[in-house]
């Protein structure tokens, strides 16, 4: 989207950027988002993670070959007795990867083992249960197998030679790597990595590493950042601590749109004297909104700076994350190329304790999922759910996630959670 679409949402009759609700904001984040184009190709080994530039057609049939889809017996299945017991001739045996070079005829059968090829001649598999060996023969149960091609894998039969596997914009999980290497492929196109630059503004913070002097913390949340970019496969570029002072942001905001794909900082979009941040987006860029009606994480600013996308996440470091998974994470993925991006899953669970919410926002809440004595989900919060603390998100296995209608709750009832467990 352009620069003059960001300044008509700005105009728009619902479009409130001092108060922008959740799913309004998430709507707009999509609409200006341009996926990367670049391609390179890398080796499967190098390609977990990341998003397929193009289709990817299989070469060969899968399974290559007829084979067996269990050990046992391959016969032909007109030569069994219908209702009676059967016995045959052996004449030899089918090993993965050592097939039976001869020709099953009339009166035989041949020791197969799952994954083994089908002999020429044979058409059915019977399980060895079903089987008794005598000497050189082979006594099959009556009944053995119903009907001819039973138990047997036909070649292609999973796949076809030239059959689509994997789509453009998918995400290359483990699965996928061990999927391609089992096709014989051993490079993917895929999109570039996003360059993700970020720094932290407060004249309050100090790097880990240095003495802290009076009225001064660690900063933690580029630490933080680094490792959410490095989850989802970015290239991240920390460019430290930024003071509050106007030039040296300016320098820092050209100098990380100039060099990465999306700016993200931490600090400076409240309304705070030395919050510059925002006069900064309207001098160098646009802004699309800087107030999000939630909870922890109001502050929460988006625009562009040149050809980069902006984010401005809180200062309180619970807030960077849970802004981050619930803004970012996707606008990531969607500009790494991804196509085939699920929703996070949300189900209902049982409130353990009273729940205090003041309606008008929508919160995400640090929760603990458990099963209760009776089998059923039961939800708790942290603790204090102040936005500076952090421990509140280590301690947590959930978002509890309470709708800008909602009020005060009682234990029991039911409520809304985000499990961290694939997003987090």
């Amino acid at each position: 989207m352009t620069a003059t679409t960001l300044r008509e949402a700005s105009c728009a009759d619902d479009y409130d950027p001092n108060s922008m609700p959740v799913d309004r904001a998430r709507a707009l984040i999509r609409d200006y988002l341009e996926p990367v184009t670049t391609i390179e190709r890398v080796h499967i080994r190098q390609a977990l993670g990341r998003t397929l530039a193009a289709d990817v057609a299989s070469p060969i049939d899968v399974p290559g070959h007829d084979n067996s889809a269990m050990d046992g017996w391959a016969v032909r299945f007109e030569d069994l007795a219908n209702g009676a017991e059967t016995v045959l001739k052996r004449v030899g045996e089918s090993f993965a990867g050592k097939p039976h070079e001869g020709r099953v005829s009339r009166g035989e059968a041949v020791r197969i083992f799952t994954g083994a090829v089908m002999p020429s001649g044979a058409d059915t598999v019977v399980m060895q249960e079903r089987a008794e060996e005598r000497g050189d023969r082979v006594a099959i149960a009556a009944g053995a197998a119903g009907r001819a091609g039973q138990n047997r894998r036909f070649a292609g039969e999973d796949l076809k030679a030239g059959a689509v596997v994997f789509r453009r914009g998918q995400a290359l999980r483990p699965a996928e790597i061990g999927m391609l290497a089992s096709l014989g492929i051993n490079e993917v196109p895929v999109f570039r990595r996003l360059v993700v630059a970020f720094f932290s503004t407060g004249d309050e913070l100090v790097s880990i590493g240095s003495p802290l002097a009076t009225g001064q913390i660690y900063d933690s949340n580029r630490y933080t950042i680094g490792a959410m970019l490095a989850r989802i496969g970015c290239e991240s570029v920390d460019l430290g601590v930024v003071p509050d002072v106007p030039e040296a942001l300016e320098n820092a905001f050209r100098s990380a749109a100039e060099s990465a794909d999306v700016v993200i900082t931490s600090g400076g979009v409240s309304v705070g004297e030395a919050d510059y941040v925002k006069q900064l987006l309207d001098k160098l860029g646009e802004v699309v909104f800087w107030k999000i009606a939630m909870k922890p994480g109001r502050p929460l600013a988006y625009g562009r700076i040149g050809r980069a996308h902006f984010f401005g996440l809180p200062g309180n470091p619970a807030s960077v994350m849970v802004t981050f998974y619930q803004f970012v994470r996707e606008a990531l993925l969607i500009l790494q190329g991804r196509t085939q991006i699920e929703p996070v899953p949300t189900f209902r669970a049982r409130l353990a304790a009273p729940l205090k919410k003041v309606p008008g926002r929508t919160e995400f809440q640090r929760g603990i999922l458990a099963r209760a004595a009776d089998g059923a989900w039961s939800v708790r919060t942290t603790g204090d759910q102040g936005s500076g603390i952090l421990s509140s998100m280590s301690q947590a296995n959930c978002f509890i996630v309470l709708s800008e209608r909602t009020g005060n709750l009682e234990a029991g009832a039911d409520v809304e959670v985000q499990p961290f467990e694939g997003l987090v």
